[in-house]
């Protein structure tokens, strides 16, 4: 029903289709839907019934955006079709650990005032210091519950003003995502369907062509709306045995930690630039 609805509400010159003077169907007809999508019309029958129990994401991905699906309604279209497959991240494969261990935080706490933030396997923010809060709250990215990075890159309007380089923080969040089993791993497996439904062609197509290894260290630009543009320089602690990495920003050049120390005022203690 949800789909029959949405395809009745998208016009036939919405999609470059000509208007025509009699037709009787709202919205675009179902054999104009199937053919921009690429499915058959037998097929987008059964789906719009809710007879096709399992719709691969690029399918949804290519219907949500003929469809004009706002991120909203792209994620009820993930769910009701996972939910209508019984879908379940059981099974051999555990959940991404969501606990923080007390010896964790207590690092967290002595890399203050650095930004520096725990992430599980999903790309899920676990705990942060109070750094991490001040550069990464005004974006936006703490907002979800739980806060994801990889939903937050691909799914989030911010995202791109917050990452002037955001293609490449786009490609190192899939190559974070697709290292170790990838799609046999199931709670990967559920992330990557939706994000290929929510955010389509700008992640599907880094899932088929980005290599697995992301960098453990680098730099990154990011705009600050208290800040202006800070340059950081990241590098990578992994906590193998909780399968969960902390990333540690610090001030790429004098002038990011000049702006570090501001925002942080009256911090402890000033931020240095790392060199080289």
């Amino acid at each position: 029903m949800f789909l029959r609805t949405r395809r009745e509400a998208v016009s036939p010159a919405e999609v470059g289709l000509p208007t025509g003077s009699r037709r009787r169907t709202p919205g675009l007809r179902r054999a104009e839907l199937a053919t921009l999508a690429g499915v058959s019309v037998e097929y987008l029958t059964r789906l719009e019934q809710g007879r096709d129990r399992r719709p691969s994401a690029r399918v949804l991905s290519t219907l949500a955006d003929v469809l004009r699906l706002t991120i909203g309604e792209r994620v009820h279209l993930y769910r009701l079709t996972k939910a209508a497959e019984g879908f379940s991240c059981t099974g051999g494969t555990p959940f991404p650990l969501r606990s923080v261990r007390a010896t964790v935080r207590a690092l967290l706490a002595g890399l203050e005032p650095a930004p520096a933030v725990l992430l599980n396997r999903l790309g899920e923010v676990l705990a942060h210091t109070s750094g991490y809060q001040r550069l990464a709250g005004p974006l936006g990215l703490l907002d979800g519950e739980p806060p994801n990075l990889a939903r937050f890159v691909f799914t989030d309007d911010r995202a791109r003003a917050a990452y002037p380089d955001w293609e490449h923080v786009a490609d190192e969040q899939v190559a974070a995502l697709k290292q170790g089993p990838f799609r046999a791993d199931p709670h990967i497996a559920a992330l990557v369907d939706e994000l290929t439904v929510t955010a389509g062609a700008s992640f599907a197509q880094r899932v088929a062509t980005v290599p697995g290894v992301p960098r453990n260290s680098g730099t990154t630009r990011v705009v600050h709306p208290g800040a202006g543009e800070l340059r950081l320089a990241y590098e990578t602690l992994d906590l193998t045995a909780d399968d969960q990495r902390i990333l540690v920003h610090l001030p790429a050049d004098e002038a990011t930690a000049a702006a570090l120390d501001r925002l942080a005022a009256p911090g402890p203690r000033a931020l240095r630039a790392v060199s080289g």
